[in-house]
């Protein structure tokens, strides 16, 4: 009897590990429902990504404070800042982990170069999002805001 017991407790116990149904935070709607990226996003011609982007984000070390990032501004580890590959600098993004807390940032640097990942958060924005101590966790990007494009 106290073998069947325990049988169905761990049934029970593995059942309540299984995914949710709805892998992405529930601030965001489902992926059929994303919309097309506004019109002024292409910095270059027919480049278009979508406003959402999956991914793992990481954050940079406190050792790099003072250091020149890709905008010229020197890293500050308390501001609220990112890197990102391809999005234009000065660009806004909200950051969101699969559990729902989120961060809005603006890229002011290029990375990460290691393969993966699609952003890397200052200090600060990482905290704000609890990611302190796993180092690297799955992401939600959306981009808010992107600067005007210069004239040529």
């Amino acid at each position: 009897m106290t073998r069947w017991v325990a049988v169905a407790f761990s049934a029970l116990l593995l059942a309540g590990c299984a995914e949710s149904e709805a892998p992405y935070p529930a601030a965001y709607p489902p992926p059929g429902q994303w919309a097309p990226a506004p019109a002024p996003w292409a910095p270059q011609a027919g480049w278009a990504p979508p406003p959402y982007q999956w991914g793992r984000a990481s954050f940079y070390t406190d050792r790099l404070a003072g250091r020149r990032t890709a905008t010229g501004e020197p890293y500050d580890p308390w501001a609220f800042t990112a890197a990102h590959r391809t999005l234009p600098l000065g660009a806004v993004v909200d950051v969101a982990r699969l559990d729902g807390r989120h961060v809005r940032v603006r890229i002011n640097d290029r990375g990460p170069y290691v393969g993966g990942r699609v952003i890397d958060l200052s200090h600060r924005a990482a905290a704000e999002i609890g990611m302190l101590r796993e180092g690297v966790v799955d992401v939600v990007l959306r981009v808010v805001w992107v600067p005007p494009a210069r004239p040529l």
